[in-house]
């Protein structure tokens, strides 16, 4: 395969991973559908809603096995909730990293402590031959694919 066709299949790869976090993160809901409550337009209306609620009924009764705009979870619930989602989110973001780099500080070491390592990387590949001031044969260029590909636009292919 082409350079350009396995830097699109690791874009497509990437965004695919990205949309599944994006998944696991919001329930898949790009807007406020999937709020209890009627306003849906924006938050603030939502969270006024709640609000309302709580005031007019004097307080929010506690129920963990449903949710609605008049009552809330129980400290227990929401704490099991929110481990549970933290531990979901780091296994998935963590998923297959070997050992050596399953934390922040060993992707840190790993690149060598450099807070600039995307100029440092782009300083470095500058300094490298253009492959048309090369001279080299018509298959090393073919192996190079469409160097004009645009990976941003197969990165959000992936996201859709």
């Amino acid at each position: 395969m082409s350079l350009s066709t396995n830097v699109s299949s690791l874009a497509t790869r990437i965004a695919t991973e990205l949309k599944a976090h994006k998944v696991l993160i919001n329930g898949n809901a790009a807007d406020l559908s999937a709020l209890t409550t009627t306003a849906k337009t924006d938050l603030v209306s939502a969270i006024n809603e709640v609000v309302a609620s709580i005031s007019s009924s004097g307080s929010a009764a506690i129920d963990d096995t449903g949710t609605s705009s008049s009552s809330v979870w129980s400290s227990s619930k929401t704490d099991s909730s929110i481990s549970s989602a933290v531990s979901a989110a780091v296994s998935g973001l963590v998923a297959a990293a070997p050992n050596t780099l399953d934390t922040l500080k060993e992707l840190a070491d790993a690149l060598g402590d450099d807070a600039n390592f995307a100029t440092t990387m782009t300083t470095a590949l500058a300094s490298k031959a253009v492959i048309g001031t090369v001279s080299g044969t018509a298959a090393d260029a073919a192996a190079v694919g469409d160097t004009t590909t645009n990976f941003v636009t197969v990165f959000e292919s992936g996201l859709s």
